[in-house]
């Protein structure tokens, strides 16, 4: 998707509502700004949706109680 826009007051650079409703972008969202030669590039920060690995807070304590009782220290 192409579109012309101008350049707004303080280099404000307006995203259409198209290309934001399509990318799912909403105000106060973080952007990576690119440079390339003669191009800018404006990427989306986006938070992950599925982590490595998960744990739980018992599995937390276990480790943490190993390690403890490894270094000699009373818990």
């Amino acid at each position: 998707m192409n579109k012309i826009i101008r350049i707004g007051k303080r280099n404000a650079i307006y995203i259409p509502k198209d290309i934001a409703e399509s990318l799912n972008l909403k105000e106060g969202d973080r952007l990576i700004v690119v440079v390339k030669d003669d191009r800018i590039e404006l990427i989306p920060v986006r938070k992950p949706s599925k982590y490595w690995a998960e744990i739980s807070p018992d599995e937390v304590e276990k480790v943490g109680e190993e390690i403890s009782k490894s270094l000699g220290i009373n818990s």
